[in-house]
């Protein structure tokens, strides 16, 4: 069967990135209906920034399931983590890979709350055969859950490559890549220094 490659990222911080773009752009607009240019200047950068920052939160981190890899894009830094440097996965707190380089978290699949076993399904615990191997399953485990999702999809065909001996093959630390999200992180430090810059209208 052909891999189907998957994206992750969840609807809520999307939802909630739109309306801090709108009360961000808003409150702008409200600037200058008034002709307020001193508050314009004094606290637009610092709206800019909220947007942004909630944009770098909440939009951007990814966890996207691909044919020789996965990306794990958080607000900061995206990992490239090819599948035979994963050790282990978990879902305690939020998506983890286990690589040689040490542990991987994913921004964008939480883990769910210990009250989702109450909200459980069935469908929620068809899960991979190395979700099992602890004997139960975690509530980041549902298939319901962020963590989950992601982590079956990632197990799914972890498992598949293990089984045709793909994953027999040495890789160490160096494997295992990080870039910084260089825009990112300009575009944060800029709006940070004219929001600074700003207090002094």
């Amino acid at each position: 069967m052909r891999f189907q490659p998957a994206s992750f990222r969840p609807t809520f911080g999307r939802v909630l990135t739109i309306v801090m773009a709108l009360i961000a752009l808003g409150a702008l607009i409200g600037f200058v209906v008034a002709g307020d240019l001193v508050g314009l200047l004094r606290s637009g950068w610092w709206l800019l920034l909220l947007a942004a920052v909630t944009w770098a939160l909440y939009w951007m981190p990814v966890v996207e399931v691909l044919e020789h890899e996965v990306l794990i894009r958080n607000p900061l830094a995206t990992w490239h983590v090819p599948w035979p440097a994963i050790e282990r996965i978990d879902t305690k707190w939020a998506l983890t890979l286990y690589t040689p380089r040490g542990k991987i978290e994913a921004w964008a699949a939480p883990s769910s709350g210990r009250y989702t076993v109450f909200t459980m399904g069935p469908e929620d615990t068809r899960v991979s055969e190395t979700a099992r191997l602890a004997g139960s399953i975690r509530p980041g485990d549902t298939l319901s859950s962020e963590s989950g999702a992601a982590a079956n999809q990632i197990r799914r065909h972890w498992e598949q490559l293990r089984d045709d001996g793909l994953l027999d093959v040495s890789v160490d630390a160096s494997s295992v890549r990080r870039e910084w999200n260089v825009r990112t992180i300009a575009v944060l430090s800029v709006l940070i220094a004219l929001g600074l810059l700003g207090l002094a209208f």
